[in-house]
């Protein structure tokens, strides 16, 4: 019986944790945000990088494309991770779960950095300003992997 009810709540934290991102997702789609549109700036995405170098690179490859340990970030791997996910689940993904080591340990900016090095290693446009370090901001913001027609070019 108690596996029963394990099993059950398991599949219930599942099916809610699908339900808010797909929500988040909605929200993105609805706000026409996204990644497209330079969300993060140059300088925050270059701080970013330091911080992968120092944190995130031993797991995960200097050159984003993962170890054995860890998956790559770029490429193929991060979009069949986040493609129709919005900024919001990415930021959350990486603030609540690394380092593996030790997670929740760099600060909401740095992963604020992170996140915008890891859009920009992946071919998306920066802006003028800082990618925002609140959740809340950063799932009004869609990840696609096809440019849609009319989005801006950012810089």
């Amino acid at each position: 019986m108690h596996k029963l009810v394990a099993g059950v709540a398991v599949i219930a934290a599942f099916t809610l944790t699908a339900g808010v991102l797909t929500a988040d997702a909605l929200q993105a789609q609805s706000s026409g945000r996204s990644v497209w549109d330079g969300v993060y700036s140059p300088a925050q995405a270059d701080r970013g990088q330091a911080v992968f170098t120092a944190r995130c690179a031993a797991c995960h490859g200097a050159t984003l494309g993962g170890t054995g340990e860890a998956p790559g970030l770029s490429g193929g791997e991060f979009v069949s991770h986040y493609d129709q996910l919005t900024v919001g689940d990415l930021f959350e993904r990486v603030r609540t779960t690394m380092p593996q080591n030790d997670p929740a340990t760099l600060s909401r900016d740095e992963y604020a950095d992170v996140v915008a090095f890891l859009l920009k290693s992946n071919g998306f446009p920066s802006g003028m300003a800082a990618l925002d370090r609140r959740t809340e901001v950063l799932a009004t913001i869609g990840i696609q992997a096809q440019k849609p027609a009319g989005a801006a070019s950012g810089q």
